[in-house]
């Protein structure tokens, strides 16, 4: 009888596989980029409000002894903190992020050195030209006392908001000696308050304030722009 063939003296069974073609294969290293650009963009994306605050500090920062208003260290954070806007809608003060925001605190009967900042606030931010839309000029008033109507047309471009005065303290601080109402303070867009201005400025002081506004404005160009 023939011998028969085992399973192990049968010929090896190949399978043959295509090789991509070139167009494929540059396809998909241009789709693997695609997907490493995007992946690096949302992570951008995501870190841009950290670097955006420690850009605007720390390029202000060596300039300190420069700077005519005191940088603020560590920087605070708005307080979630109730606040009603003249015409009675509730509102908190963590919406005015966004924005530059130059800032006096008052009761609502604003005697001379409240009117004093008021005047200096307006055209502190008409002065910064066409960047005034990245700043707003904001009059924090602590008490229900009703603004006087002669003021209200110079406040047209103003916000004002109601805020309890308690609360308030807790986050803007005077420099020793001094009371809340007589500084005007700045808070970045992220919401941090960053600088306070000498306590009863006169008008002469004004050029020294302007120039640090602008300072600001120009550390923050690449990433700040008008509008909330």
């Amino acid at each position: 009888m023939a011998p028969t063939e085992s399973s192990s003296d049968q010929p090896l069974g190949l399978t043959v596989h295509s090789m991509p073609a070139p167009q494929d294969m540059a396809a998909n290293a241009a789709h693997t980029r695609m997907g490493r650009w995007k992946m690096l963009l949302v992570l951008l994306v995501c870190a841009a409000p950290v670097v955006a605050s420690y850009v605007t500090y720390y390029l202000v920062r060596p300039q300190a002894r420069q700077n005519f208003g005191t940088l603020i260290d560590p920087q605070a954070p708005l307080p979630d903190l109730q606040a009603l806007e003249m015409g009675g809608k509730q509102t908190n003060l963590r919406a005015l992020k966004g924005q530059w925001l130059l800032i006096s605190v008052a009761g609502g009967d604003c005697q001379a050195q409240c009117q004093h900042h008021l005047y200096m606030q307006r055209q502190l931010r008409e002065g910064l030209g066409k960047e005034k839309d990245r700043a707003d000029w904001v009059w924090l008033v602590t008490d229900d006392t009703a603004i006087a109507p002669s003021l209200l047309p110079a406040l047209a471009t103003a916000t004002v908001l109601r805020v309890p005065a308690a609360p308030l303290q807790t986050w803007l601080q005077p420099e020793q000696g001094a009371a809340l109402q007589d500084h005007l303070y700045v808070v970045d867009p992220l919401g941090n308050w960053m600088m306070r201005f000498p306590a009863r400025m006169d008008v002469d002081q004004a050029p020294k304030v302007k120039r640090d506004m602008e300072r600001l404005l120009r550390a923050s160009a690449f990433w700040d722009t008008p509008g909330r």
